[in-house]
């Protein structure tokens, strides 16, 4: 049975065992839920976003989410990764962030305008523990698919938070830089513009580079 990705935000009371309830209902039109979020949380109301595979109709389970006593109401509404798509994370001084970001911009426009969908954020950030928590922290962020850290210096914890993510199957990129976080990428760029730019290449569907394919992996 063909299935169709859709989002729905509920609004209900809040309290306990609403979640529960919310999910008993999707689970019962054999919804897949692909990715949630609480919205708004506060003791009057919550509003939560789920994202789901669905082999059904859409409306028919809106319904039965309306007829429960708990909910206010419910809003059908396009997925996030149709509307934002894949993500890329740029931390690190800001001057280079915001180099890298100027180069992944430009080149998601172009694929963008050619129906594919990135979105590019970026965070500047120094300080060892809170770029390697920044790090682990872009692995638990939804449709993330490829970080840049971009700095002069980076190493020690940073540098094994970078294996951690990779191994979970983020894409990272580095800028050439002091420290053991170069060795520890998948792709090391000197020039920040030529990163993004690179990065964006490396996600997109519409683009024919691949990083699993190149014969050296520093430029």
């Amino acid at each position: 049975m063909q299935t169709e990705n859709v989002g729905i935000v509920v609004s209900a009371d809040n309290g306990t065992g609403v979640l529960h309830q919310l999910t008993g209902v999707i689970a019962a039109h054999q919804g897949n839920i692909e990715s949630v979020a609480i919205l708004l949380n506060t003791p009057e109301e919550a509003r939560t976003y789920f994202e789901i595979s669905l082999p059904g109709d859409a409306e028919a389970l809106a319904a039965d989410l309306r007829a429960l006593p708990i909910v206010r109401g419910v809003e059908i509404t396009d997925t996030m990764q149709r509307i934002f798509g894949k993500r890329i994370i740029i931390m690190g001084g800001g001057a280079q962030v915001g180099q890298v970001a100027i180069g992944a911009i430009s080149e998601a426009d172009r694929h963008n305008i050619r129906g594919e969908h990135i979105s590019v954020d970026t965070i500047p950030l120094v300080g060892e523990q809170p770029l390697a928590e920044a790090v682990r922290a872009v692995a638990r962020l939804p449709r993330a698919k490829a970080l840049v850290l971009a700095g002069s210096l980076m190493g020690g914890e940073i540098e094994q938070a970078v294996r951690e993510v990779r191994a979970q199957g983020l894409l990272v990129v580095s800028l050439n830089m002091a420290g053991s976080v170069p060795e520890a990428a998948d792709l090391v760029v000197t020039d920040p513009v030529q990163a993004g730019v690179m990065t964006v290449m490396a996600v997109a569907d519409t683009a024919k580079f691949n990083v699993a394919r190149l014969k050296r992996r520093q430029f």
